[in-house]
């Protein structure tokens, strides 16, 4: 699990948004929540673990798995080409 700081425009880092990423390298990663840092100050103890429940399923499931979750709705695919 990442928690990635993401720089509002103009401002920096610090005072932008954060989003929480489930990464595993090389196979796969899941954009899962992101917030503004003057909406919310941080992510409480609970919502890390869910999360982190969270990634065990995800990082884990099959091709087959997640093809399920994409093709009810439950997730959307994002496919990148390699262009900048």
């Amino acid at each position: 699990m990442i928690k990635q700081r993401i720089a509002r425009p103009g401002e920096g880092k610090s005072g932008g948004y954060r989003s929480i990423i489930l990464f595993r390298k090389g196979e796969r990663s899941f954009f899962i929540y992101g917030f503004a840092k003057n909406d919310q100050d941080n992510i409480d103890k609970s919502d890390e673990r869910n999360f982190k429940e969270l990634a065990t399923v995800l990082l884990n499931a099959s091709d087959e798995q997640l093809a399920d979750l994409v093709e009810n709705g439950k997730y959307q695919e994002v496919q990148y080409d390699g262009q900048d």
